[in-house]
């Protein structure tokens, strides 16, 4: 069977694991410790997929990135040991990647998190060695900007038409469509349907475990 691409590409959290509760849990911890202005759920949630800093600047656009960069840095500072929940895999995602892996895809992360975020998640998920190339936000510019996607393209050798974007946000399928790659929204992260389908995505699936079906029709 000829496959239509060689790389997938996977954002990571609330796309191949079940993150945005931890996420915004440990945003609302950060913001209480901090005594910034109170922020909802909703609003943290809306945001995930972005860089942190990106995020930030949308949150609290009074307070400016330096006066945030400072305040973020000295708290993390202050607690060098405290370990993130970065949450599990979705149910069938693992099981269904290493099909993928089996049936010669190859895979790769691009990804809002910072790089020991999802070094972590990764070794976490048990997935260290699963992915063969990787991008973070603090690595590349954040989503939606090509960046990430550029250099995996770059790294891996593969051309734009070779190779598919899967997410749960609209940055990541606005990267996608940046980069000139296709792009297949999921409905078990951050962002519902309609925010997806705004970025035209080849299709928007119930479950990210639901891929190697989509791609086997």
């Amino acid at each position: 069977m000829t496959r239509r691409y060689d790389l997938l590409i996977f954002d990571w959290d609330g796309t191949v694991v079940d993150s945005v509760g931890p996420i915004v849990a440990n945003f609302q911890t950060a913001i209480r410790d901090l005594d910034l202005p109170a922020r909802s759920d909703a609003q943290i949630a809306s945001l995930i997929g972005l860089g942190i800093w990106e995020a930030m600047d949308i949150l609290f656009p009074d307070l400016g990135r330096p006066r945030l960069q400072a305040l973020f840095t000295d708290y993390r500072d202050r607690h060098p040991n405290r370990r993130m929940d970065h949450g599990r895999p979705f149910d069938g995602v693992p099981a269904m990647l290493d099909a993928l892996r089996g049936q010669g895809y190859r895979l790769a992360v691009a990804t809002g998190k910072g790089r020991t975020g999802l070094d972590q998640s990764l070794e976490s998920a048990g997935m260290a060695d699963w992915f063969e190339a990787t991008r973070t936000a603090d690595e590349c510019a954040s989503k939606p900007a090509p960046d990430m996607i550029e250099e995996l393209l770059w790294e891996t050798g593969v051309a734009p038409e070779a190779a598919l974007m899967v997410g749960d946000t609209e940055f990541d399928l606005a990267m996608a469509r940046n980069a000139r790659v296709d792009a297949v929204g999921v409905l078990c992260g951050a962002h519902d349907e309609a925010r997806l389908v705004r970025c035209a995505p080849r299709t928007v699936l119930q479950r990210t475990a639901d891929l190697g079906d989509w791609l086997a029709q």
